[in-house]
């Protein structure tokens, strides 16, 4: 597929497609979008970035106007699961959005938000359900939900699931799924082995796109670390700031209370700054994130929660305040700047108990961070003049940053929603 006017989509999904921008699929898009509206299970490992969302989420719909849409409802026939409430959120405004024309009933269900809210739209016949495990089994164990007529199962950053436990509570979700005909796509970064027994037991001989090939960190990353005692890094970063080209920042901390700590720090310094992490409330967690979204703050405080899968456009810089353990996390990190072509900059504190951390880190990266050390605040000495630890090898997956399409043609007139009930 080379053309998303090759998938001759319902006119109404074709002009919100229009209307959005999308005309040339990325990869995974081209790959994946023709196997599912085939029917077929998909399994489709891309970085984050490279239009998963859309990936799944027009092929659905389309299904869904051919089988269901002038039917009697039954009951929610879409099913999509994410790891986190941030994730969560971002699928339910792309699938409305690609949804807009359409007269279908799309309901969230997410931890730390109202209840009564979420009674109110399981009662609304939803069609598209798109929620986290543990809020989506607390309704079902209540019996407000039903997945029984559920057709089309859809896990989103299958990996990132698995990384934070969930396992246990996506198999207790498959007892609950009817035992009918019903197709399953996932969607990852990586295919441990896990995920590839879940697979084994969900799907009906899925076809695999992979499109994660191996690429050198890209240029348009300027990666540097500084070396910096551990009670000198809030000084270290407050210099940091005050470069006139730190527009929009995201900071990154290993442990909530160090979030914390960093936020309040700057927050007293005067500065524009929001925090995030799970244990904010999760409107504070959303406001946060829309307002740094928006360019209303000018930096975001966060845990690895922010590390995948949001899409966060004109990140200037990513500031490793923490260094994290291990280089998959390095990656996502640094992945949040230099988005859809953009160049930017990541910075990684480093202290005397991070350097076997960071060696194996620029190892991975394949390439030397650039050292530096700022006067009264780092320390000179060894991590100047030591040889910068690089493989040989051509480095693991960094995040690509493909941007979904170009500009839409010109489109005819708005088409008037249809009511079915």
């Amino acid at each position: 597929m080379e053309d998303f006017s090759e998938l001759k989509l319902h006119e109404r999904l074709e002009f919100a497609v229009r209307e959005l921008g999308f005309t040339k699929p990325t990869p995974i898009q081209a790959q994946a979008v023709p196997a599912i509206m085939e029917g077929r299970d998909v399994i489709g490992l891309a970085k984050t970035g490279t239009g998963k969302t859309a990936a799944f989420t027009l092929p659905v719909l389309e299904l869904f106007l051919e089988r269901h849409y002038d039917t009697d409802y039954e009951g929610p026939r879409v099913l999509i699961l994410s790891p986190t409430r941030e994730l969560a959120f971002q699928v339910e405004r792309n699938v409305r959005e690609f949804a807009k024309y359409l007269d279908l009933n799309i309901c969230l269900l997410l931890g730390g938000m109202p209840y009564g809210k979420q009674l109110r739209d399981l009662e609304n016949w939803p069609d598209i359900v798109v929620a986290t495990p543990g809020r989506l089994l607390d309704h079902i164990q209540q019996r407000n939900l039903s997945l029984k007529t559920v057709d089309t199962f859809i896990l989103d950053e299958a990996d990132r699931m698995l990384d934070m436990g969930f396992l246990p509570d996506i198999r207790r979700l498959l007892d609950y799924l009817g035992s009918g005909k019903r197709q399953t796509l996932m969607f990852s970064a990586t295919f441990p082995n896990a995920i590839a027994s879940l697979a084994t037991k969900l799907m009906n001989d899925p076809v695999r796109f992979d499109v994660t090939d191996p690429v050198r960190t890209p240029d348009k990353i300027r990666q540097m670390a500084y070396y910096v005692e551990k009670v000198r890094k809030p000084r270290l970063l407050r210099d940091l700031l005050a470069q006139p080209d730190m527009t929009s920042v995201m900071v990154f901390c290993g442990m909530k209370v160090e979030a914390d700590f960093v936020y309040e720090m700057l927050k007293n310094d005067g500065r524009s700054v929001v925090v995030l992490h799970s244990d904010r409330q999760q409107k504070e967690r959303t406001r946060a994130l829309d307002e740094f979204r928006e360019g209303k703050v000018a930096i975001l405080v966060a845990t690895d929660i922010a590390a995948r899968g949001l899409d966060i456009k004109d990140v200037t810089h990513v500031v490793n305040y923490d260094l994290p353990n291990n280089f998959e996390d390095y990656v996502h990190r640094v992945g949040r700047t230099a988005r859809a072509e953009a160049h930017g900059e990541a910075i990684s504190f480093v202290t005397p108990a991070d350097l076997l951390a960071f060696e194996t880190i620029e190892r991975n990266v394949g390439r030397p961070i650039e050292r530096h050390s700022m006067s009264e605040v780092t320390m000179d000495g060894d991590f100047m003049k030591g040889k910068p630890v690089v493989a040989a090898a051509p480095a693991a997956a960094m995040p690509d940053g493909i941007v979904l399409a170009e500009g839409a043609s010109a489109a005819p007139a708005k088409p008037v929603r249809r009511r079915r009930r």
